[in-house]
């Protein structure tokens, strides 16, 4: 029997009130359960809001480079488990191996990262009219936070919201995707183990109707963020606001890469597929629209075509593209595939579940092009969020930039050109908060804002690095005459 694995509140390891539990499947082999965990409920959430709101005073009150020190330890920890991590998450979520190992990297990363951060929140000197005054800010922590976190990267993006949550000093209430939450209380233990004070962290799986509402909504909550889709977000969005608390989400993506007339077909295919396919294309900032100059845009297909056809499907230990990581998204994923060959798209590669032993059980979906396709219809206008790449083909730079911008997301978008102009003229005409030249979609590093426009995020703090501190502090001035 598979043995449950508990929540951790207020620096313990508990069942939950409601006495049930829920199973995680390994999505390549639906059949092996990887682990089991606690379906709690909104009891359970209010104490662990309880437990982190009794904690903050003494956390904020910890000297930044000792709260530096814990992180920092932490990562170490998780750096020592590195193997057992990355098998966890291919066992969990399904990627491959080197997708996998990349992402615990860097969440080891993130964690000393803001170790390092965590010694320099102050806050800054300023000159004041007075005499004998001194005028400064001092940057505080916001309270108690809330972060929801999806499946897609259990490992970095608890990471990502967790550690510059701590290291400002807040206290914390985390619920992981009950898809794939162990690598959260994973990051819970090294944190333990590393001597973070009880009840600063706490790790609540169950359902979002119950877990995350009540940290939204509880009073002793401050602050909210949330990744997953946009539909589930702007209800998150409205819970927080209605409740008054500072919200920062991150949403859905309809990502493009344009092709300029100037680009290699060859190349460009790559940087497309790498970008669609990767990950299976559950990322959101995945490539899923690919808009190419007519001038090249057979061979660009030809090339990416043979790119997709030469992925290498199965479970992500030892393939190149694992499954979906679960039957609703592989259902949505060969859904829309259906739809678009209804709206009149022609299917050129992929489009159903491929054959061979290897694949028998699992969630899998072939790597799939479209061409023909119509900016309008809903396979370019809707997040798939699986490995689906729709070709769009236009006559200009001019219609590129007007096609890649009617979506009603604006994640991430790239440009694949040899022209330093058209190269330019797209950073600045394109409605994205990430934006790249001759680079896949996807992909960013720790220490830069990441966050997108219009229905890809709240627009209204961005996370990673610095912005990412931004969000967990109120800056308050002081004026010191003597």
């Amino acid at each position: 029997m598979t043995e449950s694995t508990k929540n951790y509140v207020n620096g313990e390891w508990v069942v939950s009130e409601t006495g049930d539990t829920f199973d995680v499947e390994n999505p390549a082999n639906p059949n092996e359960i990887v682990s089991r965990y606690q379906q709690s409920n909104s009891t359970d959430a209010a104490v662990a809001v309880s437990a982190a709101a009794e904690s903050q005073d003494s956390w904020k009150n910890t000297p930044g480079p000792e709260r530096g020190r814990i992180l920092r330890e932490a990562g170490t920890v998780l750096a020592n488990q590195k193997e057992g991590l990355t098998g966890l998450l291919v066992s969990e979520e399904g990627k491959s191996y080197a997708e996998a190992a990349g992402e615990v990297q860097r969440a080891i990363d993130i964690f000393h990262y803001f170790a390092a951060k965590a010694a320099d929140l102050g806050g800054t000197v300023k000159g004041s009219s007075g005499k004998n005054t001194t005028l400064y800010t001092r940057k505080v922590p916001v309270g108690v936070a809330a972060l929801i976190t999806p499946w897609n990267y259990p490992i970095a993006i608890p990471a990502w919201k967790l550690a510059p949550a701590l290291a400002a000093g807040n206290s914390v209430v985390l619920k992981p995707a009950s898809v794939a939450p162990g690598l959260s209380l994973k990051i819970a233990k090294a944190l333990d183990e590393a001597g973070l004070p009880a009840g600063v962290l706490n790790v609540v799986t169950g359902p979002g109707r119950e877990v995350g509402s009540e940290f939204i909504e509880n009073e002793s909550t401050d602050a909210v963020s949330f990744t997953g889709s946009s539909q589930v977000g702007q209800t998150v969005y409205d819970q927080a606001t209605d409740a008054g608390k500072r919200v920062q989400t991150e949403l859905g993506g309809k990502n493009p890469t344009v092709v300029t007339g100037s680009a290699d077909p060859s190349k460009a295919a790559d940087i497309v597929a790498t970008g669609g396919f990767g990950t299976t294309g559950q990322s959101c900032t995945a490539c899923s629209r690919a808009i190419v100059d007519s001038a090249i845009h057979d061979d660009f297909v030809a090339a990416l075509i043979d790119r997709a056809e030469s992925i290498d499907i199965g479970p992500g230990s030892d393939h190149e593209m694992g499954p979906q990581v679960s039957a609703n998204e592989r259902d949505s994923t060969l859904e829309y595939i259906d739809i678009a060959v209804e709206e009149g798209a022609t299917l050129a590669a992929g489009g159903g579940v491929p054959d061979g032993t290897a694949v028998a059980n699992g969630y899998f979906v072939e790597p799939t092009v479209f061409t023909n396709v119509d900016s309008e219809m809903r396979i370019a206008q809707e997040e798939v969020f699986g490995p689906v790449i729709s070709v769009i083909e236009v006559d200009d730079f001019d219609g590129a930039i007007d096609v890649a911008n009617n979506v009603q997301y604006g994640l991430s978008a790239s440009v694949v050109t040899e022209s330093h102009n058209e190269a330019n003229r797209f950073i600045d005409e394109a409605d994205a908060g990430v934006v790249k030249v001759n680079q896949k979609t996807t992909g960013l590093e720790l220490h830069v804002p990441f966050g997108g426009f219009k229905r890809s995020s709240s627009e209204t703090w961005r996370e990673q690095g610095d912005s990412g501190l931004d969000f967990y502090t109120i800056e308050k001035t002081v004026y010191d005459s003597y």
